[in-house]
């Protein structure tokens, strides 16, 4: 069964001098190579998206969105979203925290930066290329894509300059609120739904438990489910469970049936099904393809 790619929640960078992280997708492959299963994440960092052939669909908890070629997508940090492309589709993805955006410790550049970083009023902005200023970030993005071709020691000067452009032209054109918005009740009470999902995965998780985690009933959990995500909780979490189990079939020798144990699956039979169903390959067929 094919799978949509998703960019991955973690930065692959995070905890090194530089933790910047440029993905480039074609088609279903990534590389780095990141989990081709579909689960709603959200990541710490602030992330841009350059599309440069097809289409990509961004779903929120609140909105769908979609970005065709030459076009761009900034989703703010602690957005849950879910990231779905065309087959032909390519785009380059860039991960990074807002420390790289304010200079240093008590610099003038800290408040501008939380003006838009993490900001409940503004969780992502497209860019098409019939506005100008629009067009002054397609630039910055094509450019930063080139710079993956070149890298010397000035790289990572040249990638700095170019997200405070970037960043600039945010500044200078958005318009926010002073103060933000009360998040919506639903998207409270499913951050804590997804948390906790995250968290327990390896557990055998009831919905009252998962319900529990917002203080809510279960009806209201598979309500919110619909409503935000189009699917139940239950199918959410062997989403999460399989991406899990991919990521230590590549990544460790553990034998399957703890990884099957490990991510939840009380049957090795019943997640080599699901494996099966989800990739068309066994447990042990996928490791064999992508084993680094």
């Amino acid at each position: 069964m094919k799978t949509a790619e998703m960019i991955h929640s973690v930065n692959l960078n995070a905890g090194t001098g530089f933790p910047y992280l440029v993905l480039e997708v074609t088609g279903r492959s990534s590389s780095p190579v990141t989990p081709g299963f579909r689960t709603m994440h959200w990541h710490e960092d602030l992330q841009f998206i350059y599309v440069w052939r097809g289409c990509i669909r961004v779903k929120t908890l609140s909105a769908r969105i979609s970005v065709r070629q030459q076009e761009a997508l900034f989703l703010n940090r602690n957005v849950a979203h879910l990231i779905e492309a065309d087959e032909n589709c390519r785009y380059h993805s860039f991960l990074f925290p807002d420390s790289l955006l304010r200079f240093y410790p008590g610099s003038p550049a800290e408040t501008l930066v939380s003006r838009i970083a993490g900001r409940e009023a503004l969780p992502f902005c497209t860019f098409t290329q019939q506005t100008p200023w629009h067009r002054e970030v397609l630039n910055a993005l094509r450019r930063l894509a080139g710079l993956e071709a070149e890298k010397n020691e000035l790289y990572p000067y040249r990638v700095l300059c170019l997200l405070c452009t970037m960043w600039l032209e945010l500044q200078e054109n958005l318009s926010l609120p002073p103060f933000d918005r009360t998040e919506s009740t639903v998207s409270t009470r499913m951050r804590c739904f997804l948390e906790y999902m995250h968290s327990h995965y390896a557990e055998r998780l009831s919905l009252a438990e998962i319900a529990g985690s917002a203080n809510v009933s279960v009806s209201e959990l598979l309500r919110c489910f619909r409503s935000c995500m189009q699917t139940t909780p239950y199918r959410y979490l062997t989403e999460l469970r399989l991406n899990k189990a991919a990521a230590m079939l590549r990544e460790t020798d553990e034998p399957i049936v703890n990884i099957a144990a490990d991510t939840g699956f009380s049957q090795p039979s019943h997640f080599g099904t699901c494996f099966q169903e989800k990739t068309g390959l066994s447990p042990r067929e996928y490791r064999k393809r992508n084993s680094r």
